[in-house]
């Protein structure tokens, strides 16, 4: 929905631990039977009026560490992480990072009698959650043999970038999702009810109205959930993540953020970041984040991650719009299917035609249009070059397959 500034992001693109020896406690005198002379008694007032201190009590805080969250993504596209104690060091890059493993038969990653996993550093952020010079590391994951684990898109993903990256592929990615708690998106009625029937309430009590009022809204009645927004954008853009806007949507609970434009790769890595990062923003506030592409059913609008797309000859070639772009759709078309299948799960209950999406069953696309499976924007057309959005993708959708599609297709590569 927001217009995305064609600023690129690259990215922010290995530990032995060492235990401190530990200081022992002082001695403390132990009590003499009858108790203590006079002699013994005076030595001790004397002692604590001077103020002594212990060694322990003048150590000062041990700063020479970083811990660092490794991030994956399990066999059902959650996110999982845990802590990597990293001593001997006040910061770190990526290639300070070393490999690390997990169990992979916990994450339905690997059988209980083979379940090493490794997982790889790709991409490292500031962790805006425990500050300093901690960190969050994006990672793939891998056989101990080094092969891409089947749940491993990222591998597969950078293959296809790297055969044609002159081309410099820009994604600017909107990603849509609704806030959940007690059952219900924010801002709708907690009640096991049936309502708007004849053996049950007509009128559910504080069940929202007509969307309409909800877009871009403010206020109390209408906007529901904004300080998890507001403090997940504050740590995405604290973190590094080229976060570039938000806004509420269409149906009450659900809100868009915006990240990119980013340069290949780069774009997956900081949209999983960034949803990982908002499961732990949500995760204070007790409320769960859905990324369900048809949340609620009937008269709502759907969820989905509009995916803008451009490549060096989109945004530099005088007429590109016909000799660049045209022959684009052209090839996104005949690879339609294809592209629905990879392009999420659930995703024919949201395209249907209404609420401002095209049937899943035909490829369309067009000028500023919203009812298209492909939208070209008005500055693109009059200006003759620059970038579209593919409309398409789900909001599960996986950035790393659907980026890599998109740039595939368009350019005659096999994904």
């Amino acid at each position: 929905r927001s217009s995305l500034k064609l600023v690129p992001s690259l990215g922010l693109h290995r530990s032995d631990l060492s235990l401190n020896a530990q200081v022992p406690e002082a001695e403390v005198p132990q009590a003499k039977k009858g108790g203590i002379n006079k002699l013994e008694k005076k030595a001790l007032q004397k002692s604590k009026a001077k103020g002594k201190k212990s060694k322990q009590d003048n150590m000062a805080p041990a700063t020479n560490f970083v811990m660092a969250e490794y991030v994956w993504i399990d066999a059902d596209g959650g996110l999982r992480s845990k802590t990597k104690a990293i001593t001997g060091k006040s910061s770190v890059t990526l290639a300070d990072l070393s490999d690390w493993n997990y169990d992979g038969s916990s994450t339905n990653q690997a059988p209980g009698t083979d379940s090493e996993v490794i997982i790889k550093p790709r991409a490292i952020f500031h962790d805006p959650f425990r500050g300093g010079n901690n960190v969050l590391v994006m990672t793939d994951t891998y056989t101990p043999k080094g092969e891409p684990i089947p749940t491993n898109t990222r591998a597969p993903a950078m293959k296809v970038f790297e055969q044609n990256m002159g081309e410099e592929p820009w994604f600017g990615i909107e990603q849509e999702y609704t806030m959940f708690k007690d059952g219900v998106p924010l801002g709708w009625p907690k009640s096991t009810a049936r309502a708007g029937s004849s053996f049950g309430p007509n009128w559910q009590m504080g069940y929202p109205g007509p969307q309409g009022p909800y877009y871009c809204s403010a206020g109390a009645d209408v906007a529901f959930g904004r300080e998890i927004v507001e403090e997940h954008m504050l740590a995405c853009l604290q973190a590094g993540i080229q976060l570039s806007g938000v806004n509420a949507e269409v149906m009450p609970g659900q809100w868009e953020y915006q990240v990119g434009p980013c340069v290949g790769i780069a774009s997956g890595d900081q949209m999983w970041m960034s949803r990982y990062m908002l499961n732990r923003v949500a995760e204070k506030y007790d409320v769960v984040i859905s990324y369900d592409p048809k949340p609620v059913p009937g008269d709502w609008n759907g969820a989905g991650c509009h995916t803008n797309f451009s490549t060096k000859s989109t945004r530099e070639v005088d007429g590109a719009m016909d000799s660049v772009i045209v022959p684009m759709m052209s090839k996104l078309e005949k690879a339609h299917k294809k592209h629905i299948d990879a392009y999420g799960t659930g995703n024919e209950r949201r395209l249907t035609g209404a609420h401002e999406t095209a049937s899943i069953e035909k490829f369309s696309w067009g000028v500023a249009s919203r009812a298209v499976s492909v939208r070209v924007g008005n500055e693109t057309a009059q200006a003759g070059k620059g970038y579209f959005e593919d409309r398409r993708p789900s909001s599960n959708m996986d950035p790393y397959v659907v980026t890599s599609a998109i740039f595939g297709t368009c350019h005659d590569i096999s994904w």
